[in-house]
């Protein structure tokens, strides 16, 4: 049965986008470095069209291609903040933590009293000074609770767009590259990958001649790493874009409460709703967090009183929905 998201999410409402403009965002989606002329041959349109239309979304901001890297993947613990404050100190603590280099995804929730986001930390240390010794201690928060993420079921390189974009089948596999054999093992990076990564992080489809005169390596030696970086699973290409581009609504937040024995199976359910951007196992008084996103307050209600009710042994469900963004992944750098 058709969602009322799914059924929203394909309006064009009054946003000025239209179905091109969608189905150019999944395109970028499933291969964000995708030439113009394999995207052109998916969506049946001309190379001209594809890069027209891609230059105007880029300039308005309403389309990003990043390089996106996994913090797990290098050995650093991802943590999932919650800091309580008085109601007045909400929004210049927020933007403190926006301008950390180290974090994501910063929010207002609970009516402006409280502040969640994503924060990655390279050491003990690293997580010791933040949560033991500077916010506990900031003027007017009253509160800090931290929850590591222990296991991703969706997120990071999975996309919402994947989810909601247009695009059928046949032109997705005709998109969709070749994933690069996984190597496990720990990740070095020296100055030239730093580099690298982070030219990717503010435009992904940068050029190899651009990223070599950045890295002082050789265009070769360039597309090289990135395929070394992209099979360990440090590198992924992402998507930023104006919500109203697929229809996407207002954020929620869930923290929910289950049964250990049945926590892998809630949480491989939670991350297949079309409604889920991200979901993690995490440490702390509830142990499975998601962001979901619905059209309205009635559609959260009935997505809360049928899909996630119909979760295995789930005891506990908090829902805080996101009244502001104030930083979130694009410019996390």
């Amino acid at each position: 049965m058709e969602s009322d998201y799914s059924r929203y999410a394909g309006s064009s409402g009054s946003s000025g986008y239209d179905e091109l403009d969608r189905r150019l965002v999944h395109a970028l989606q499933i291969d964000g470095r995708a030439p113009f002329s394999a995207i052109a041959g998916a969506l049946g349109v001309s190379d001209r069209t594809v890069a027209r239309r891609y230059a105007r979304l880029r300039s308005t901001g309403a389309v990003q291609v990043l390089g996106g890297v996994d913090p797990t993947a290098l050995g650093a613990v991802l943590w999932l903040l919650r800091v309580r404050c008085a109601p007045s100190a909400s929004v210049t603590v927020a933007e403190a933590l926006a301008r950390r280099p180290d974090t994501s995804w910063v929010s207002l929730t609970s009516g402006g009293t409280e502040i969640t986001c994503t924060v990655r930390t390279e050491s003990e240390a690293d997580s010791e000074a933040l949560l033991l010794a500077r916010l506990p201690r900031t003027p007017r928060v009253e509160g800090v609770s931290a929850h590591s993420v222990l296991h991703t079921f969706y997120g990071g390189p999975d996309s919402l767009i994947a989810k909601l974009g247009p695009l059928g089948p046949e032109a997705v596999a005709a998109l969709r590259p070749s994933p690069p054999p996984h190597r496990p093992g720990p990740v070095r990076l020296d100055d030239g990958d730093r580099r690298l990564l982070a030219a990717l992080a503010t435009d992904g489809r940068t050029g190899f001649e651009r990223l070599a005169a950045v890295t002082g390596w050789s265009p070769t030696t360039v597309r090289r790493r990135m395929t070394e970086l992209r099979a360990h699973g440090v590198l992924y290409l992402d998507i930023d874009c104006d919500r109203r581009l697929l229809g996407i609504g207002a954020r929620t937040l869930l923290w929910l409460s289950v049964a250990p024995p049945h926590l892998e199976e809630a949480g491989e359910t939670l991350a297949g709703h079309p409604e889920v951007a991200f979901a993690a196992a995490t440490t702390g008084p509830t142990n499975l967090y998601a962001t979901v996103v619905c059209a309205d307050q009635r559609a959260l209600y009935r997505y809360l009183t049928t899909r996630v009710a119909a979760l295995p042994a789930v005891t506990h469900v908090e829902t805080a929905p996101v009244i502001r963004t104030v930083k979130q992944a694009a410019n996390r750098v």
